[in-house]
């Protein structure tokens, strides 16, 4: 049995209508959820690699439903794992809320992550979660390529992501080589192929004269609007610009396609959350991470982000195939800890 914390509390009731509740909350300030007038004392600090629209509504609806404020700090995933690793045990973070499994993995290889209890863990299957107990999975997501339907016909979408950088996909797909779901998945692959062979597929996507975007979001835009044929990303952009546009996704010419056979572009990866050693007996920050892995929280994100939850019980959103239907690659997300690599291979092929 792992450590247990020295002082456990029971998960905060969860108030409110809807996925999380916040038309009955109401937000607290932009960059930290509202502090508890009741009990004002109650604070954690949180360093999020998530992006504010995204998080802060979880935040507030937390703060809600505890009278736990939350000081967070936004930026990006690999910047706040570099972040905490210069400040080490000098960091004032109680928890770090991340974009992959990657960063994740980067502040657990330094040691400073507490060990988390089985209770906490065994709620996420155990794919989706660190073999040591350092890290817990929130959210899954899946890498996909999306297509245009009127520039890529069915009987044309490639079996493996490798196929890309064939003669008959010069020009046409789209990447975002700074974001850190295409170097989690760069990184997964240098695990499943070996760096020779990612550098080569890295190379060939410049050859081949891969369109650089700076996010997933406009990819998926481009493809929709057919100035891009296609583009590597993750499931849920298409269903966020469905709900943008007001539509449903079966009426945009943009589309999900699921490599098959465990191919590596078919990685799912984690959102997810570790705690620092200095907040491992804190009965607020374990009450932070078990409303993370509640109910309504899960269905937050399942509902408002088009992620897959990770907790036993909460529905995949309508539209996207389930988790357990996927067929994706056998990768531990513990080896995915070694971003710098990847960032430098990235560099060097001229992507980035």
């Amino acid at each position: 049995m792992r450590t247990p914390w020295k002082r456990l509390v029971q998960a905060p009731a969860l108030c409110g209508v809807l996925a999380l509740g916040i038309a009955a909350c109401g937000p607290g300030p932009v960059g930290q959820a509202g502090r508890s007038e009741a009990e004002p004392d109650k604070v954690i600090t949180v360093y999020s690699g998530r992006s504010e629209s995204l998080v802060q509504p979880v935040l507030d609806a937390f703060t809600k439903a505890s009278g736990i404020s939350v000081q967070v700090r936004y930026g990006d995933t690999a910047a706040m794992a570099a972040q905490l690793q210069e400040e080490g045990g000098r960091s004032p973070a109680d928890a770090f809320l991340a974009q992959d499994a990657g960063a994740l993995g980067a502040v657990a290889g330094k040691g400073l992550f507490a060990e988390l209890p089985d209770a906490v863990l065994d709620r996420v299957p155990s794919a989706y979660r660190d073999d040591g107990g350092a890290w817990v999975g929130v959210t899954g997501r899946a890498r996909t390529m999306v297509y245009n339907v009127d520039q890529v016909a069915g009987t044309d979408l490639p079996k493996s992501v490798f196929e890309l950088t064939e003669p008959q996909w010069k020009g046409k797909v789209g990447i975002a080589p700074t974001n850190g779901s295409f170097q989690a998945f760069i990184t997964a692959m240098r695990v499943q192929h070996g760096d020779e062979k990612t550098e080569d597929f890295l190379a060939g996507l410049k050859a081949n004269d891969a369109r650089i975007r700076e996010g997933n979001a406009p990819i998926v835009a481009d493809v929709d609007k057919g100035s891009l044929a296609s583009g590597l990303v993750n499931q849920y952009y298409v269903h966020e610009l469905a709900e943008e546009e007001g539509t449903t996704v079966e009426e945009l010419k943009a589309r999900n396609h699921f490599f098959p056979d465990r191919d590596i572009g078919s990685l799912v990866n984690v959102s997810g959350v570790g705690v620092l050693k200095r907040a491992g007996d804190d009965p607020e920050v374990r009450a932070f991470v078990d409303y993370l892995l509640g109910t309504r929280a899960q269905t937050y994100f399942a509902q408002e982000t088009y992620e897959y939850p990770l907790v036993a019980g909460v529905a995949t959103a309508p539209g996207l195939p389930e988790l357990s239907s996927l067929d994706p690659p056998d990768v531990d997300l513990d080896d995915l800890a070694d971003l710098a690599t990847t960032v430098k291979m990235i560099k060097d092929a001229g992507l980035a």
